[in-house]
């Protein structure tokens, strides 16, 4: 990975003179992201597919939205791309492909991550922006190692693409590795600082009826979608603590050219499952907390698609350290309970169980 040539100008300019462009203005974390952006004053310029969804957008977001921008950018086209940049400090790069069900081919992922986070990363070069925060993934560190609890996995780790790693996990390995390839083929006059942050499963509060996958664990656990709880598990972090992290990484001048891994411990869907039974269950919920054995989850996978996303991960563990993140960004993620219940009662809330 590339150090920079270039100094974080974070003192010299105040947040209401900087915009930040944010890309995927649409999903899960990019909202909370540009929400925290927003309450610490700075100007937002989000991209998004489609221009039409700028009113739900807006909505979502609530009234923080008047110094938030929409543009148009889509990660399979050049066009767009140096115009959302232009005017920009920072870029926080958070637009990818998350599938809620595994594709035909793994290129589907692959190409628009890989292809989508290089288009952006060379505008950003040509627009002169300071810094690129990129949203990666826990899915960069872990796949195709041992996963049985015999050791923990930090940000020197990267996934072997084994033939039996997920094409999910396929596409954010490659596009962060073409991030910082890219970089290194710059002569250091042009090269712009790049962080990347790499999530585990993301919980906490939906903002919309319109959530990530990553909330899939709650909602089908909540409307026992399944019968119990296979043998799996992840490492999670809250959806506000991942902003947080993101906002730290743009402006923390030592955290140019790192990786930082943003999860929490590694949590059974049992664990989950009790949360939510102890929380919910006097509700009325009946919760799914018995484990069921892995043919199960296969049974259920077959008509089932994003049950199938989960088969990879069975038996296997998520065992991850955070302390570069808690140590250079000053980061202090909530706890798993927390971000269950949540993530719970914000799915009840708008009415999504």
């Amino acid at each position: 990975m590339s150090q920079t040539s270039q100094t974080s100008q974070t003192s010299q300019t105040s947040p209401a003179e900087t915009t930040v462009l944010v890309t995927g203005a649409s999903g899960f974390i990019a909202q909370h992201t540009i929400l925290a952006l927003l309450a610490a004053g700075y100007r937002v310029r989000g991209t998004v597919r489609s221009l039409k969804r700028g009113d739900e957008i807006r909505r979502v977001l609530g009234a923080a939205a008047d110094r938030l921008t929409l543009v148009e950018a889509e990660l399979t086209a050049d066009a767009g791309w140096r115009e959302a940049c232009r005017g920009c400090r920072y870029v926080l790069h958070m637009a990818s492909p998350l599938p809620a069900r595994p594709p035909k081919h793994a290129d589907e992922l692959i190409v628009p991550a890989r292809d989508g986070a290089l288009r952006v990363l060379r505008a950003a070069v040509a627009e002169g922006v300071t810094r690129v925060v990129m949203t990666s993934s826990v899915a960069a560190v872990l796949y195709g190692h041992a996963r049985d609890g015999s050791r923990t996995y930090d940000e020197a780790d990267w996934s072997k693409l084994t033939p039996d790693v997920g094409a999910y996990e396929q596409s954010k390995t490659i596009a962060e590795r073409a991030a910082w390839e890219y970089l290194d083929t710059l002569p250091a006059g042009q090269r712009l600082e790049l962080v990347t942050v790499n999530p585990g499963l993301v919980l906490g509060p939906v903002l919309s009826a319109d959530f990530s996958t990553s909330g899939e664990v709650v909602r089908k656990l909540m409307k026992r979608e399944l019968p119990g709880c296979p043998d799996i598990g992840f490492a999670v972090v809250d959806v506000r603590d991942v902003a947080t992290a993101h906002v730290a990484a743009m402006t923390a001048p030592e955290a140019a050219g790192q990786r930082f891994i943003a999860a929490v411990e590694h949590a059974s869907m049992r664990d989950i499952a009790a949360i939510l039974a102890s929380h919910f269950g006097p509700r009325g919920y009946k919760i799914p907390t018995r484990r069921v054995p892995a043919w199960l989850l296969r049974l259920v996978a077959v008509w089932d698609k994003t049950a199938r996303l989960a088969i990879q991960e069975l038996g296997k563990r998520q065992d991850l350290s955070n302390a570069r993140a808690r140590t250079v960004l000053g980061w202090r993620p909530r706890g798993l309970e927390t971000m269950v219940v949540d993530m719970g009662e914000s799915m009840i809330a708008h009415g999504v169980v």
